[in-house]
């Protein structure tokens, strides 16, 4: 027969809440046996990819801890890369990390609905600029040349993958304005002007850390990475049709070279 005496200490050693089973006196750290409920939690499901976790009262509350071994279980999920925490926000699951193939024929609609995925295409701004001697270059201009400019994110399952500033020239693509807005397609604004048969001529990628604006379009941290990709498409006589500089977040996605 158990005694009272032995439930209150069952009790004290053993806290049981739905399906989460934290155990004292067992050896095991609590904030590893936290992180290892979570985990759970996200490759069953519970937590969807992208879903937004319980504030950190309520899971001290759950796992009956104070907030610092919670957060040392959290930290231990952001290190693994199953969670990202976003300052102002709460803490999030990771999404799986978007394969961005870069080739010959490189569409980002096309790329996205072939990982089953959502993809769409926002506009901030869209103005026409003169040429500065590296949108020059890539569009292989003379500088003060009038060039369309569209700011757009690009985003994928409702969340922002990319900032980027596409250039065209203006002379060319006259229409390219309220084609765009209209269908929030760079191809479909190229194809309208019958240049939809276009290529990657040139891709460089490097890194560096956003500036505020960028954390905040993207809506992550100032101190995390973003990958610059600048790329140059060409029409079928290898004259450039647009010169993009574009703002990826970088643990969201890989880049992939096609060869």
């Amino acid at each position: 027969m158990t005694t009272g005496n032995a439930l209150e200490e069952t009790a004290r050693n053993l806290r049981i809440d739905g399906n989460n089973m934290i155990e004292r006196g067992t050896g095991i750290a609590l904030w590893r046996q936290i992180e290892q409920q979570l985990a759970d939690d996200v490759t069953s499901g519970n937590f969807p990819e992208g879903s937004r976790l319980p504030t950190e009262p309520e899971l001290a509350e759950r796992f009956g801890v104070n907030r610092h071994t919670l957060r040392r279980a959290v930290s231990g999920l952001v290190e693994q890369g199953l969670l990202r925490v976003e300052q102002g926000r709460g803490t999030f699951v990771q999404e799986n990390v978007v394969d961005y193939l870069i080739g010959k024929r490189t569409r980002f609609s096309e790329i996205i609905t072939k990982q089953h995925r959502n993809p769409a295409g926002r506009l901030l701004r869209a103005y026409e600029i003169e040429a500065d001697q590296s949108v020059a270059s890539g569009l292989e201009i003379k500088p003060g040349t009038a060039c369309i400019l569209l700011k757009t994110i690009n985003d994928v399952d409702e969340r922002p993958l990319s900032v980027s500033w596409n250039y065209f020239p203006a002379r060319r693509f006259p229409d390219l304005i309220p084609v765009y807005s209209e269908t929030r397609s760079v191809t479909k604004a190229l194809t309208h002007h019958g240049a939809g048969n276009y290529t990657r001529r040139r891709t460089k990628v490097t890194a560096r850390l956003p500036d505020a604006e960028d954390a905040k379009i993207l809506k992550q941290p100032a101190n995390r990475p973003v990958l610059v990709v600048e790329s140059v498409n060409v029409d079928e006589t290898g004259k450039p049709v647009q010169f993009c500089i574009a703002h990826f977040i970088a643990d969201r996605m890989q880049i992939v070279f096609e060869t």
